[in-house]
């Protein structure tokens, strides 16, 4: 197992030192779900939610999200973000959406956190969008697929 960088020998939290790593492409891929009732996807897929598109909203918020996980996680480093790509896929049988997210960077660091992040934040807006009609709505699955670049280079999911 790999030892946990975040903490400095007498075990206080801190921010890792990337000074020295070398500039490549860095890319993070990540996903989540969100289940509804029937009734419910079925306005995301008419469009008749009373707050607009709420995929096309979710997208934004997801791309916004992205941007601001420096703000949101306390040790993650602040990082251009050269392209992020947000993904929605309806499951009607399974009454469930996925969103997939594609960050990338040419930086010291990775932006796993940053796709994770634009991921939860997509799915809390299409949250948002229809909890007055479905407040029973499920989040789940959070997951990263794949990172790559950087001195550990590629990882994907099992």
């Amino acid at each position: 197992m790999a030892e946990l960088t975040h903490f400095n020998q007498l075990g206080e939290a801190h921010m890792v030192d990337v000074g020295g790593k070398g500039i490549t492409r860095r890319i993070g891929i990540a996903e989540g779900w969100i289940r509804m009732h029937p009734e419910t996807l079925k306005k995301v897929q008419e469009g008749t939610s009373k707050k607009g598109d709420v995929l096309a909203v979710a997208r934004i918020a997801a791309i916004m999200g992205s941007k601001k996980t420096p703000d949101l996680i306390p040790l993650c480093h602040p990082i251009s973000l050269t392209h992020v790509n947000v993904d929605f896929e309806i499951f009607e049988e399974e009454s469930k959406i996925r969103c997939v997210v594609t960050c990338e960077t040419w930086g010291k660091t990775g932006v796993e956190m940053e796709a994770l992040t634009a991921v939860q934040v997509g799915l809390l807006t299409i949250y948002d969008m229809l909890k007055a009609v479905d407040r029973g709505m499920v989040m789940f699955d959070i997951r990263l697929l794949e990172k790559h670049g950087g001195k550990s280079g590629d990882w994907f999911a099992a």
